[in-house]
């Protein structure tokens, strides 16, 4: 399948006109060609290498929606036409405990999961290409259906965004009449205030932005916490059952520990740097969780899709062109997205369709090959 995208071939680079072969449907697979892709904070670390992991080229993008143009022998959930989405993951080894208790995300195979872009890479070089692209193949078993109810393009940030802060929510066993601490008010930030609330909890908004008060507790947020204010962080003491923090830059974490209860869960989703040191005497004394979370697995998006759609929980998006998506990345940076990009995958067909748009051939993806499906 012929198909164009945006991708860079170094980290000092900026996203350029693509393009490349993806191999043919095959059996249990589909052809799906993308009408919209979100923009994830992940996406930028990724192309500028800052988690120390980048395979080149990179081609960005796992929050895809589109329509299925092609199914493979033995497809048996979807049909040409349907709206799919696709989100951090295309494929996985699908036979480790992990991936048979339907966590595919902490795929323990040879080589994990195979991640939407960036991999894994073969000894070639070969790696996985994303969704700022015009399509892709994927296995039907990491393929989810879109509500008729949800959009797209609302449907795209979803995909990530969304089941990346409703899983821990899901694992830690987040109940209604709780109090559920949100740090970071931002792509991942403005879908876990939401999802929180949906879920019966008192939601409270951390943030170092108080200009963005007011769209927290439009969102659902009962409290907004400056956390720059020394006072309001202290009055709110061990006021919170759980916290998601979705902030995707060192920060000094200490301040938001003493907020949790005794007993309670700190989950880290947001920075995949470096934590700088902290004091720990919170976590001893009252016999704190600091924990991790990875994206969610796929049954957990269909549940999260599911969940939006019953309670109308819709992402804020601002659409933009393929084009501008260098500007795109500026803006999020500066915090100056409310509160989530998506690209309109016609300015890429566009692009490609009769002008003189330049686009730099590409090596041929990885597939990611696996044999066997999902047994559950």
């Amino acid at each position: 399948m012929k198909t164009y995208a945006f991708g860079t071939t170094k980290k000092s680079a900026s996203l350029t006109p693509v393009s490349f072969d993806r191999p043919d449907v095959r059996s249990g697979e589909l052809e799906i060609s993308i009408t919209h892709c979100g923009v994830c904070h992940s996406d930028l670390h990724q192309a500028r290498d800052d988690w120390g992991n980048t395979v080149y080229p990179c081609v960005p993008g796992h929050e895809i929606v589109g329509i299925v143009s092609r199914i493979g022998a033995g497809v048996s959930t979807f049909a040409t036409g349907d709206i799919v989405g696709v989100g951090c993951m295309v494929n996985s080894c699908q036979t480790c405990e992990a991936c048979q208790r339907g966590d595919e995300q902490y795929c323990a195979g040879p080589k994990g999961c195979t991640f939407t872009y960036n991999g894994p890479a073969k000894p070639d070089g070969t790696t996985s290409y994303g969704g700022y692209s015009t399509g892709i193949i994927v296995r039907e078993e990491f393929v989810v259906r879109i509500p008729d109810v949800i959009s797209p393009a609302e449907a795209a940030p979803i995909l990530c965004a969304g089941v990346t802060t409703y899983s821990p929510m899901k694992h830690w066993g987040l109940t209604a009449g709780q109090t559920l601490g949100v740090a970071g008010i931002g792509g991942l930030g403005h879908m876990a205030v939401q999802i929180g609330a949906a879920l019966g909890a008192k939601v409270v908004a951390l943030t170092t932005s108080p200009d963005k008060a007011d769209a927290a507790k439009a969102l659902g947020a009962s409290q907004v916490i400056d956390m720059s204010d020394e006072a309001a962080v202290t009055a709110a003491a061990q006021s919170l059952d759980m916290m998601i923090n979705t902030i995707p830059y060192e920060h000094d974490i200490t301040p938001y520990l003493g907020l949790i209860q005794p007993n309670g869960v700190l989950a880290m989703i947001g920075n995949f740097i470096t934590v700088p040191a902290f004091v720990p005497a919170p976590m001893v004394f009252h016999r704190l969780t600091l924990a991790g979370s990875l994206i969610g697995s796929v049954a957990e998006t269909r549940e999260v899709l599911a969940l939006c759609a019953k309670h109308h929980i819709r992402p804020l998006i601002e659409m933009v062109d393929i084009g501008d998506i260098d500007a795109a990345w500026s803006r999020m940076q500066d915090e100056d997205v409310r509160f989530r990009q998506v690209i309109d995958m016609a300015s890429l067909t566009a692009l490609s369709s009769g002008s003189d748009t330049t686009f730099a051939a590409l090596d041929a993806p990885t597939r990611g090959d696996v044999v066997g499906k999902i047994v559950r």
